[in-house]
């Protein structure tokens, strides 16, 4: 059933019309593009001149030095321009509906005021890094008063920028477990009208972001922490399941790697830590690891591998299930292996294995490219290890003899 979107009840025509005033910062963005335009002339200006100079025998190695460090400055003014435009627009005055796109930047899924001011903080000290580089490269041409105050703004400008990241921190975890809260209770108000013994159902006209995630994401079917069976696990302890489920681990950039004997719940649990990772606001995508390979692999044969791996940065989650079952071939073992490499303290993967990780070399192949696997795979990882009777055979036990 769809629900129309009214603005809340208590909102007045008054607070209606104050609200509408964001649109008249639209133009000031538009304003800033157009100084991107301009900076990108400057960039090629001081392009054509350098190129000219070092072609005429005019630039010695110090004029190149500074010039490259002027077409550096250049870029990184309009880096931050970009962020300020884009994140600005996004947070103060209308979504620009990014998400799920390839090329969303990382910083811009979790954008916010804080987010933002911190971006621009790092970016400003950067440009000051770079006035100051140039200052002590031409130090001979450089006045000593013009150094000393140079190296004093650009201390202060670190100085605030540090003060600014700290004051942040705080402001940053609150905001992220109000936004947590509203996703999940949001999503319970839909999961019920959508358990089904297989599907998790089209998307309703009402679902929210979280919904859409979770459907974009290719679960088998809709798993919930709430629904897992902590009861008959041996190990871990409840808790560490507890402490998963707060999704913290995609913020850390961190893998969980979910091992254990058929029917201990891998599955189960990694569908559900991907829920709540697209509750949190992060995008999944959830496939078997001999998906993932084949994937992969249809990926380099059309010479496109860099960008299908470069395209999955998208998600900061990616769930790689059912490794260990069936061994792969040496390709699809180093596909895997790259797979790893690439999002090796840039991005979190969620992985379920029947083998413990020092028999890894059984389903690779390859000690070798099981060994580096392994190693980038758990150096920043929670391991754990699943110890509980199969509920399949449980159940099948629990229904007794049929007659």
């Amino acid at each position: 059933m769809s629900r129309s979107v009214t603005p809340p009840s208590n909102m007045t025509t008054l607070g209606c019309a104050l609200f509408a005033t964001r649109w008249l910062q639209a133009p000031l963005y538009f304003g800033l593009v157009a100084a991107q335009g301009v900076y990108v002339y400057k960039f090629f200006n001081e392009l054509w001149h350098l190129i000219h100079h070092v072609i005429s025998g005019q630039a010695d190695e110090t004029h190149v030095m500074l010039a490259v460090l002027k077409l550096v400055d250049v870029v990184m003014i309009a880096n931050l321009l970009i962020m300020v435009i884009v994140g600005g627009y996004e947070t103060f005055v209308s979504r620009i509906g990014l998400q799920g796109h390839r090329d969303q930047p990382e910083w811009l899924s979790h954008v916010n005021s804080n987010v933002l001011k911190v971006k621009l903080a790092t970016a400003i000290v950067g440009i000051s890094s770079v006035h100051l580089l140039q200052m002590f490269v031409d130090v001979h041409h450089t006045p000593r008063h013009d150094l000393m105050w140079g190296t004093v703004i650009h201390m202060a400008f670190i100085a605030s920028a540090a003060i600014l990241a700290y004051m942040s921190g705080p402001m940053a975890a609150h905001e992220a477990r109000a936004r947590t809260a509203k996703e999940e209770s949001r999503a319970a108000v839909v999961i019920p009208a959508q358990r089904g013994p297989g599907e998790a159902g089209a998307p309703q006209p009402g679902a929210s972001g979280a919904e859409e995630r979770i459907e974009a994401a290719g679960f088998p079917s809709r798993k919930l922490l709430e629904m897992f069976d902590e009861g008959r696990l041996r190990a871990p302890e409840p808790q560490v399941i507890t402490r998963l489920g707060k999704a913290d681990f995609v913020t850390r950039k961190a893998n969980v790697v979910l091992l254990g004997g058929p029917g201990t719940g891998k599955t189960h649990l990694a569908v559900a830590l991907g829920v709540r990772a697209c509750q949190a606001g992060h995008p999944v995508l959830f496939a078997t690891a001999a998906q993932w390979g084949t994937r992969l692999a249809e990926a380099k044969a059309a010479g496109r591998l860099r960008q299908e791996l470069a395209r999955l940065d998208a998600y900061p989650v990616l769930v790689v299930d059912e490794v260990g079952y069936v061994p792969f071939d040496p390709e699809v073992a180093h596909l895997l292996f790259q797979l790893v490499s690439h999002r090796y303290e840039r991005a979190s993967l969620i992985v379920t294995g029947s083998l413990p990780l020092d028999r890894w070399h059984e389903v690779l192949g390859d000690s070798a490219t099981a060994s580096a696997t392994v190693d980038r795979l758990a150096h920043h990882a929670d391991v754990i290890t699943l110890d509980a009777d199969s509920y399949r055979t449980r159940r099948l036990e629990d229904a007794g003899p049929a007659f």
